[in-house]
């Protein structure tokens, strides 16, 4: 046989086998996979790197699937985080602003709450034995980590002081509480959100006279130390050095929680007391991966989604490329035959990049010409809407006049908002691993969580799964001995990039 022709038959063999191989992890990242971010961040990538950029490779590029996930809400042509998250964790779309209940389940109504309930692909990992963990650069209680173990009908619902007391009255729960008590035995959780935890004006450990980031908890409990009773092996850290300086193989259950709200832009980062998302990865991984049932991690670099909304064009691209690091982090941590690793978005920004501008252009800089309708400059990044709007003497800003390669630059829009808003069109799902291939053509969202699920034999669809069993099509079905879900950032590893 030639060897071309050999070499082909193999790599169909290896492909086969990893589509029918058990996934013992699961891994998911978040927040990452709208088009133009993701070519955006491609070119900054490598413009970082020294090259001009367009010729360069983001950890996601390499994955061999790809496919098409819709975002809409069930209540809303553009969705917000809560209702997508909903869907790509819990397998069902969802109203905008709720996270783990259902379309029955209204906004901010206490009442629809109970009976509404929808549990996550988290929790479907952990029911089976697995370690589950979730990492992000927001705070915990943000809208895309809540999603995967509160059920709350409004996702500003942080402390109970955010909720109005009627609510708290009528016995619903706040998220942080619910982080805490709904499924306490979550592994690893990483992120911001301090103050969420500690009752009312008690003084933050790292910022003690910043009173904007004392306790918020009505209360007065210190749900800190409540996640800290009944478990060995349980580590909470709030600094880098504790976090880099625990010994993994000692823990077995770990908090850590960096910034009293969201982390900050990684440009503004405090590399002495703030892990990177990539070192949070690490240590998560390390953490998960010594169950040999298999984990599920989320991991979301969530402020890139933060970045766009505040026109903030250099900060979400920096966050997106940290993102990829971590993708690469965790590739080089876990084995693609037995880790399904899904890298997507949970929606999109009204963000774009154009102007016919020459190959190796800063992706921050001017577009080669000027308008021709008001002879102005223009940036290559614009926004649909936005906090960059600005008129000056009745006319658009000349930006020749302004540093648009400050970190905090507003790029310009087209419609003045305080906060730009999501995009509606449909995001891109990257995979590879196990049953990577069922991430093909367009898909609902909530049909994410179902592949993982599929793959690692997890949830209520298990049939497939009886050791020598066929199913409907004839296809010999193994028995995952060790199945499980890495989710994050948007492996199983799910990552989360809330920027596409």
């Amino acid at each position: 046989m030639p060897v071309g022709e050999r070499s082909e038959q193999e790599a169909y063999k290896r492909k086969w086998e990893l589509q029918q191989a058990a996934v013992r992890d699961l891994m998911c990242n978040v927040d990452v996979c709208v088009f133009p971010t993701v070519t955006a961040a491609r070119i900054l990538k490598g413009q970082m790197n020294g090259a001009s950029g367009e010729e360069s490779e983001l950890e996601m590029d390499k994955f061999p699937f790809v496919a098409l996930s819709k975002t809409y809400n069930t209540n809303a042509q553009v969705p917000d985080s809560a209702g997508t998250a909903t869907a790509y964790l819990c397998g069902v779309k969802a109203n905008e602003g709720t996270v783990g209940v259902s379309a029955a389940a209204v906004r901010s109504k206490c009442n629809t709450t109970s009976g509404n309930e929808v549990t996550s692909i988290l929790k479907w990992a952990k029911d089976e034995g697995k370690s589950v963990g979730i990492v992000t650069t927001t705070r915990v209680n943000h809208a895309t980590p809540s999603a995967a173990y509160a059920h709350c009908v409004d996702r500003d619902w942080f402390s109970d002081g955010e909720m109005p007391m009627e609510a708290i009255q009528s016995g619903c729960k706040d998220i942080a509480q619910q982080l805490i008590t709904n499924i306490p035995d979550i592994n690893v959780i990483l992120g911001g959100g301090r103050k969420y935890m500690y009752p009312k004006n008690t003084p933050d450990m790292e910022y003690p006279n910043e009173p904007k980031y004392n306790g918020t908890r009505r209360d007065g409990r210190k749900l800190v130390e409540e996640w800290k009773q009944g478990k060995k092996k349980a580590h909470y850290v709030w600094n880098k050095a504790q976090l880099l300086n625990l010994d993994t193989n000692q823990v077995d259950y770990l908090l850590g929680l960096f910034e009293p709200s969201d982390m900050t832009y990684e440009l503004e980062r405090n590399n002495k007391m703030d892990p990177s998302l990539s070192e949070m990865v690490e240590v998560a991984i390390n953490i998960l991966k010594k169950n040999p049932k298999g984990f599920f991690l989320l991991v979301e670099g969530g402020r890139i989604d933060h970045g766009h909304h505040e026109g903030k064009a250099k900060q979400a691209l920096h966050e997106t490329v940290q993102m990829d690091i971590a993708i690469g982090k965790a590739g080089a941590l876990t084995n693609d035959y037995n880790t399904l690793t899904v890298v997507t978005a949970d929606h999109s920004h009204v963000f774009s990049f154009g102007g016919y501008t020459h190959r190796g252009n800063s992706i921050f800089g001017l577009a080669p010409m000027v308008s021709d309708v008001d002879n102005k400059p223009f940036t290559s990044i614009l926004y649909g809407n936005g906090p960059g709007y600005k008129l000056v003497k009745g006319e658009r800003e000349n930006v020749s006049n302004t540093d648009y390669n400050h970190n905090n630059y507003l790029a310009q829009s087209a419609v003045p908002l305080r906060l730009e808003t999501h995009g509606g069109e449909d995001v891109a799902v990257f995979a590879k691993g196990p049953m990577a291939h069922l991430f093909h053509g367009v898909h609902e969202q909530n049909y994410i969580p179902h592949v993982m699920a599929y793959a690692s034999c997890i949830g209520q669809n298990k049939d497939h799964c009886k050791k020598g069993s066929h199913n409907d099509s004839g296809i010999f079905c193994r028995a995952p001995s060790h199945a499980s879900p890495l989710i994050g950032i948007l492996g199983l590893l799910i990552l989360i990039q809330l920027m596409c």
